[in-house]
């Protein structure tokens, strides 16, 4: 048989369904002596014990981590008061989503989330070769819990409830989500992405995980009551290890099989496995860390606000400005006084709560164009 001849220059073709799927954006770097405010990351550098867990493991750094990675499970599993089968890990827990959409969803099936909500969404649906279907947010910027229950079809396979919701911060209530979970087929998996939760006064940073609060939906409290809830927690935000890369599911014992199956080999490295471990020793000098963090949040959404711009009430480390059509117009405003945000073209603008520096460097931007709000700033810094 002759096979045919192609040009030298050919290439393989690609997978027709990635040419619905934009790479996903690194938040901008920022120049030096500018405020990096666009990937939500903690201003803190790491905690000292955290550094020395890692640099105790840097000597095997040849040998492959523990796949199953038992120390950081069997913790977190004594934590929550799960069976450690039913904690799995992941590259962050953006992986852990996609973990997921793997294991419960495929061609022709339906993935349901809110939108705005988590960027990569989309891609990792479409990646799975599944249907994104996203629901608007109402006008408040929040779930629309009634719109996401009338929009589940016979194909809907998995529903992702981000609380709080990135970019907007706000979040769904406990008792509302509660009402949302019982509604929803038991056939079709309700996903509570919690990793911005550790900054809305969650009781999960405390060592009775059982509490909850009234203002929010408690996913792992969920989790308990019903068969078909998986929740996403992460270490990249509070704990601030975002370089390291480690996140954690607790599912249904099916479904966390089944995210085994589809996860990428050894894909948490032994050194992030330490420093997660090590995080879960240090929640005091973490808690502290988080109080500054939401004190900045809230004092860079009243700049916000006093200089003429929306902002939105937020429950996680970052404020969030529905600018609309003027979202470039604050974009180039924060990037003439060396402030980096994520901005959203024709939506808005999502700032990240950084340092009391970083603060007053927003405060100083905006007050090149709004005069008024320089002396508000330099009263309350």
């Amino acid at each position: 048989m002759t096979l045919p001849v192609t040009p030298a220059t050919a290439t393989p073709p690609t997978n027709p369904r990635l040419d619905a799927v934009p790479a996903y954006k690194q938040g901008r770097s920022a120049p030096a002596g500018a405020s990096k405010l666009s990937s939500n990351e903690s201003p803190h550098p790491p905690l000292p014990s955290v550094v020395s867990a890692i640099s105790d493991r840097l000597g095997s750094i040849h040998r492959y981590p523990q796949m199953a990675a038992p120390e950081i499970i069997g913790r977190l599993a004594e934590r929550y008061g799960v069976d450690p089968d039913l904690v799995t890990v992941g590259a962050g827990s953006v992986e852990l989503a996609s973990q997921l959409i793997h294991a419960v969803a495929g061609e022709g099936d339906e993935v349901m989330f809110a939108w705005r909500s988590f960027e990569a969404y989309p891609s990792l649906v479409r990646i799975a070769g599944a249907t994104p279907v996203m629901v608007p947010l109402d006008e408040e910027h929040r779930h629309d819990l009634d719109g996401m229950l009338a929009a589940i079809t016979e194909r809907t396979r998995l529903v992702f409830v981000c609380n709080p919701n990135n970019p907007t911060g706000t979040v769904v209530g406990a008792a509302e989500l509660e009402r949302f979970v019982a509604a929803v087929p038991r056939d079709v998996l309700v996903v509570i992405d919690e990793a911005y939760v550790h900054f809305d006064g969650s009781p999960y940073f405390a060592d009775a995980p059982a509490a909850t609060d009234p203002e929010r939906g408690a996913g792992l409290e969920l989790f308990r009551r019903y068969p078909h809830v998986a929740v996403l927690h992460t270490f990249s935000k509070a704990y601030g290890l975002a370089g390291l890369r480690i996140g954690y599911a607790i599912a249904p014992a099916a479904i966390a099989d089944a995210q085994r199956k589809v996860a990428v080999p050894f894909g948490v490295t032994d050194l992030a496995q330490a420093a997660a471990v090590a995080s879960l020793d240090a929640q005091e000098e973490l808690a502290a860390r988080i109080a500054e963090v939401t004190a900045q949040r809230d004092r860079l959404r009243d700049v916000l606000l006093e200089s003429g711009w929306p902002a939105v009430p937020s429950q996680a480390n970052f404020v969030w400005v529905p600018a609309g059509e003027r979202a470039a117009e604050l974009d180039r405003i924060l990037h003439a006084g060396g402030v980096v945000a994520r901005t959203f073209p024709g939506e808005g603008v999502r700032i990240s709560a950084g340092s009391a520096e970083d603060t007053h460097r927003v405060a100083a931007a905006l007050a090149a164009v709004h005069p008024t709000a320089a002396v508000r700033e330099e009263a309350t810094a």
